[in-house]
């Protein structure tokens, strides 16, 4: 999956701490006041066993989701679960620590509590909790 972005640094650094991602060798962010031409290009992110997981394209502009609104649809919306309450409140506050925005809280639903949020390009994603069954 491959994510536009009109900083695709930040962006890829927003999902590379938020899913504990790593850098694909040579996409490592570049020592402070360092040039940094993957970032100005295409970043991607691989689980811890190498597996190709996400990238991130930098483009000139990007329109963000107004979701709930009607302005400017989803385009993409990525469902990410965590397996308790407890998980989805850590969740939340790693997403607004990181730059991520609340869009829909419906954390105290009993069947599937949940929350939406826009990353800082404004791609929503949920995060909700999946409990395993006994």
């Amino acid at each position: 999956m491959v994510l536009d972005s009109t900083d695709a640094r930040r962006s890829a650094e927003f999902w590379r701490q938020l899913l504990g991602l790593v850098y694909r060798s040579g996409h490592e962010p570049p020592a402070a006041g360092d040039d940094d031409p993957a970032g100005r290009d295409w970043l991607n992110l691989r689980a811890a066993d190498g597996t190709a997981y996400l990238a991130v394209q930098q483009v000139d502009e990007l329109a963000a989701s107004t979701w709930p609104s009607h302005g400017v649809p989803q385009q993409l919306h990525l469902d990410l679960s965590v397996p308790s309450r407890d998980a989805l409140d850590r969740a939340h506050d790693l997403v607004l620590q990181l730059g991520g925005v609340l869009r829909f809280d419906r954390s105290d639903d009993a069947l599937e509590p949940l929350r939406v949020y826009a990353d800082p390009d404004g791609h929503p994603f949920c995060i909700f909790v999946a409990e395993d069954d006994p």
